[in-house]
């Protein structure tokens, strides 16, 4: 064997060793996004299954949301308090769907219809405040989810799992 022949053999050893080394990072990297996405999911169902959460969620169906900045500062601070954590809440939300943290399938089948309808509850409110403080990003990402949520409903409904799935487990 001549130097030039071993010199070939490390030189192609080496670049396959390179040629696996890329293809188990970029295979590492897939099994960490989706991990990641994994835990963001279950982070947010364990959201969605907290008392204060069904609390808000209560709150928000039964208020009658004032229509501008000058009405809510009558609200009592408790329920200034409670529509901000409301409003916070969603803007989480929409923030995870936006950066495809969360999918927007588990949204569908967790909170639904009842993204776009809170939204549409306080459109009047976060518009005005938005023209108020000059702050067009307030609630950006709720307003975002809310209007994908409301296009995916349109079209792409989906039917209740029960009448979906017929097999048993």
């Amino acid at each position: 064997m001549t130097n030039e022949f071993v010199a070939l053999i490390a030189n192609i050893a080496l670049t396959l060793s390179v040629i696996v080394a890329v293809i188990f990072g970029i295979a590492q990297v897939k099994t960490t996004r989706k991990d990641r996405r994994e835990r963001f999911t279950l982070d947010t169902l364990r959201t969605f299954q907290t008392k204060e959460f069904a609390e808000m969620l209560h709150y928000v169906s039964r208020i009658e949301v004032p229509a501008s900045a000058n009405e809510w500062t009558t609200w009592t601070e408790d329920d200034q308090v409670r529509f901000v954590h409301l409003t916070q809440q969603m803007e989480a939300i929409g923030l995870l769907l936006a950066e495809k943290l969360i999918s927007i399938d588990l949204l569908d089948k967790t909170l639904g219809s009842f993204v776009s309808s809170a939204w549409e509850k306080c459109r009047a409110l976060i518009t005005d405040l938005r023209k108020k403080n000059d702050d067009p990003h307030l609630a950006e990402y709720f307003q975002w989810m809310a209007e994908q949520i409301e296009l995916r409903m349109k079209e792409k409904p989906r039917k209740p799992f029960y009448l979906s799935s017929k097999t048993a487990i």
